[in-house]
C-alpha cells in the first residue's frame, strides 16, 4: 500500500513541478495570459449570471471562409504551409444527409461545453471553463500532453508545432502548447462580438448570432425560442454553448 501511495505522491509532485516551471515561461516578450479569475475590469468579476453562446444558421452559411479568415487574423493564427500542422481555431465542414443527399456547410470551433471533456482530462488545470461559459487554455501551464485534444469530440483543438512570432497581446500563443477558439474573450469582455460573428454579419449573410443564453430577451435566446437549434452530438450531454439550425 505504501508503494502505491508513494507513486501517487510522486506523480502529483511531478505535475505540480512541471506546471510551476511552465508558469514561469513567457510566450513572447510582454505577452501574458489574462489571469484565470481576471475579469472584464480589475474590479468586475466574471460571474455565472450570463452564459455566452453562439447560434449558427446553416441555411444562411455559404461556402465562403469569411469567419475563418476573421478569426485567424484577429488572433494571429497563420498558415504554416502544412495543413497537418497549421492550427485551426475555426474550420468549415460539409455535412451530408446520406438519405436525402442534402449538404450543408457549417463552421466548427470549440463548442464551449458546460461539461467540457477537455477540462476533465487536463492534468495541470490549463484547460478551464470560466463562470460565463467560455472554455479557455492557459498556455503558461499547458505542458503539451494533448490529452484535451484526444478528449474533445469536435476535434476543435490544435497543437502548435513551431515557434510563434508577432503575437497579439490579447492572444498569447507558444510552441508546444494546445490552443482553440476563445470566443474572442478579449472582445466579449469589452462588450463586443467575436470576430467571426462581426465578419459574417458585415457580409450581410447574418448566419451567426452571439449573445447571452441566460437572457430571455437577447437576440440569441429569442432566435432559439422561435426557430430552435441543435447541438452537435447532443447524446454526449455536454450542453454546448454553440448551437446550429438546419442540421
Amino acid at each position: 500500500m505504501s508503494s502505491n501511495n508513494d507513486s501517487k505522491r510522486s506523480r502529483r509532485t511531478f505535475l505540480k513541478g512541471t506546471a510551476a516551471v511552465a508558469t514561469g515561461l513567457a510566450l513572447a516578450p510582454g505577452v501574458r495570459l489574462l489571469g484565470v479569475a481576471q475579469a472584464k475590469a480589475d474590479d468586475e468579476a466574471v460571474t455565472g449570471a450570463v452564459r455566452w453562446g453562439l447560434l449558427i444558421d446553416t441555411a444562411k452559411c455559404s461556402d465562403c471562409d469569411v469567419c475563418v479568415e476573421a478569426c485567424h487574423a484577429e488572433n494571429g493564427v497563420k498558415d504554416q504551409g502544412d495543413p497537418e500542422t497549421t492550427p485551426q481555431w475555426i474550420r468549415k465542414l460539409m455535412a451530408k444527409d446520406k438519405m436525402t443527399g442534402h449538404v450543408v456547410t457549417l463552421p466548427m470551433m470549440c463548442q464551449h461545453c458546460e461539461h467540457p471533456p477537455c477540462v476533465d482530462v487536463c492534468p495541470t488545470g490549463a484547460s478551464f471553463r470560466r463562470a460565463d461559459g467560455i472554455v479557455l487554455v492557459d498556455r503558461h501551464i499547458c505542458i503539451g500532453c494533448r490529452y484535451c485534444m484526444m478528449a474533445c469530440p469536435y476535434k476543435a483543438r490544435s497543437f502548435e508545432h513551431v515557434d510563434v512570432t508577432d503575437q497579439a497581446p490579447h492572444a498569447p500563443r507558444g510552441k508546444g502548447t494546445v490552443e482553440s477558439c476563445t470566443m474572442c474573450v478579449h472582445r466579449v469582455d469589452k462588450g463586443r462580438e467575436p470576430a467571426c460573428v462581426e465578419a459574417c454579419n458585415s457580409t450581410g449573410q447574418g448566419a451567426m448570432v452571439f449573445g447571452d443564453l441566460k437572457d430571455s430577451t437577447s437576440s440569441i435566446s429569442m432566435a432559439l425560442a422561435e426557430h430552435g437549434g441543435k447541438q452537435i452530438r447532443a447524446d454526449l450531454g455536454l450542453n454546448t454553448g454553440v448551437r446550429y439550425r438546419g442540421i
